[in-house]
């Protein structure tokens, strides 16, 4: 018997996390930075980072049992590196974990990372598909894969759908970090430490964590201050450090600039700023980070810093550095703003958590730490006492 399929256009009140969404060939392209910002710099690892849809997610409500959706990933090969597995899509029915699926196939982008070359090529779209769901009105959730470039194409349902608006019952949290922030090795999702933190916490999650990219970006600032937020967090450190992109010199007024950014269009809503998590290679030694490329070929590849630790005496950022910067930083500030507050990223992920769970590239956490962190976050900051436990303004 064939499912008598009901396709629904896909427009910006079925989705969640974005910023923008842009129309293209084949369907529409989800993008966690606005047009403008991504017209202020074309960095393609930027531009890899903000298509890949983290915390973005489909959100509707139906009677459907079945659902299918065509999309058209680009998946990332790194050559000489064993190819990485397909982007993990994670379905939620009445916000319970309800299945899981990939799509093959898609477009590639080769990257050689001894060269920092990239290489396009076209491929067909694909289709994950969740049947069995329950016969009921029911608001059905679908994220998308936080690693993979996604353009959706088309929603079929064997059920009309519906937009589930925005009730305001659940605080917006607006959140920017590195890729630790946009997912690194998680497992899923919805497994990713923000998206954990923001289903215990009983937020709305808008995720702009950007591999590589956490740079203390003007464009990224204006951003966030034209995002409705009612909870706002801004991890910042190490891709300062590994890509040393600046001194000490320039950290403290980009720093200023980039919250006095955020408060001109969030005066007083609260503002948590997050240090580093522990890692070990950039505590005290400076960037920039580069790759073991002798280790690619295993699957094993790993980071290591370059930077003299005796530079730090002209202004070389390491994370220690950072973290007593930003300590102060926010206790200047907080005299006049009482609504900033400060959390050292070693309460998410410390020295106890790197002996039991160590970094396995020396840089990025995996599936366990993921976890681990979300837990902790949803604790010290939505829970009692915490910065973001009045759901804020």
């Amino acid at each position: 018997m064939n499912t008598p399929w009901i396709t629904t256009p896909l427009t910006a009140d079925l989705l969640r996390g974005a910023l923008d969404l842009e129309h293209t060939e084949h369907g529409v392209l989800p993008h966690r930075l606005p047009a403008r910002a991504r017209a202020q710099y074309a960095d393609p690892l930027l531009a890899s980072a903000e298509t890949q849809p983290s915390g973005v997610r489909l959100v509707f409500r139906t009677r459907a049992t079945a659902v299918e959706l065509d999309t058209l990933p680009t998946k990332r090969v790194y050559v000489g590196a064993p190819p990485r597995p397909d982007g993990v899509y994670d379905l939620l029915v009445d916000g319970e974990p309800a299945g899981r699926g990939t799509v093959a196939g898609g477009n590639t982008l080769t990257i050689d990372m001894t060269t920092g070359s990239f290489e396009s090529r076209p491929g067909p779209a694909g289709t994950v598909r969740f049947d069995g769901l329950p016969d009921r009105a029911k608001v059905v959730e679908i994220w998308l894969p936080h690693n993979e470039t996604t353009e959706l194409v088309a929603l079929r349902t064997d059920a009309p759908v519906e937009p589930v608006p925005m009730d305001g019952e659940r605080p917006v949290w607006l959140h920017h970090g590195s890729s630790i922030s946009h997912g690194s090795d998680a497992a899923s999702p919805t497994t990713t430490w923000p998206a954990l933190a923001a289903s215990l916490g009983g937020a709305e999650l808008v995720n702009l964590g950007f591999g590589g990219s956490a740079l203390l970006d003007p464009f990224t600032a204006r951003a966030m201050r034209d995002t409705p937020a009612d909870l706002i967090s801004l991890k910042i450190g190490i891709n300062l450090v590994n890509l040393d992109v600046m001194r000490l010199r320039a950290f403290t007024p980009a720093v200023h600039g980039f919250l006095d950014t955020l408060r001109d269009g969030h005066p007083t809503t609260p503002l948590l700023v997050i240090s580093p998590i522990l890692c070990p290679i950039h505590e005290d030694t400076p960037g920039p980070g580069v790759p073991d490329f002798s280790t690619l070929a295993t699957g094993q590849l790993r980071f290591r810093a370059t930077g003299d630790p005796e530079e730090r005496a002209f202004g070389k950022l390491t994370l220690n550095v950072i973290r007593d910067e930003l300590a102060r930083i926010v206790e200047q500030r907080a005299a006049e703003d009482p609504h900033l507050h400060y959390l050292d990223g070693r309460a998410l992920y410390g020295e106890a958590d790197a002996a039991e769970l160590p970094l396995p590239d020396g840089l990025h956490p995996d599936a366990a730490t993921h976890r681990r962190m979300g837990e902790r976050f949803a604790r010290l900051a939505f829970g009692t006492g915490g910065p973001f436990a009045g759901g804020g303004s």
